[in-house]
C-alpha cells in the first residue's frame, strides 16, 4: 500500500518508520526539556521544519533529520542505520556465495610446499 503526499508516493512502511522517528525525536526533545525554538535554532532549521520532522514528514530532508539528531546528541544512531554488520540478509547472501573448496594452482602448490620445507620449526 502507498501513501500519496504532494505529488510524491511514499510506501506505508516508510511513512510509519518516519512517523516513529519523528515521535522519538519529539520525545527526546521533551525529555531534555528543550523548547521547539531552541532546538530549531541549534539545528539551524526553522520551527516549521522541526515540526515537520517531529511529525515524520517524508518531505523533510535527511540532512535536517541529521541536524536535529546531532543537536540532541544522538547522531551516532544515524551513522549506524545501514551498518553492514547489522545487514543480516546481505551477510547471509554473501555467505551462500563463499566457495565450498579452495584449490591452488600447481605453481602455487609447489611454491607453498617450498616455503613450508624451508621454514624453521
Amino acid at each position: 500500500m502507498i501513501v500519496k503526499r504532494r505529488g510524491s508516493v511514499t510506501p506505508i512502511p516508510i511513512a510509519r518508520a518516519l512517523r516513529k522517528l519523528g515521535h522519538d525525536i519529539r520525545d527526546a526533545r521533551l525529555r531534555r526539556r528543550i523548547p521547539v525554538a531552541l532546538l530549531a535554532e541549534r539545528a539551524s532549521i526553522s520551527r516549521v521544519t522541526l515540526g515537520k520532522i517531529e511529525k515524520g514528514d517524508p518531505g523533510a530532508s535527511l540532512g535536517n533529520y541529521g541536524a536535529v539528531l546531532f543537536s540532541l546528541g544522538m547522531i551516532n544512531r544515524l551513522a549506524d542505520v545501514a551498518d553492514p554488520r547489522a545487514d543480516t540478509v546481505g551477510l547471509e547472501l554473501e555467505e551462500e556465495q563463499l566457495p565450498k573448496r579452495i584449490r591452488l594452482s600447481k605453481k602455487a602448490k609447489s611454491s607453498a610446499w617450498r616455503q613450508l620445507s624451508t621454514a624453521r620449526i
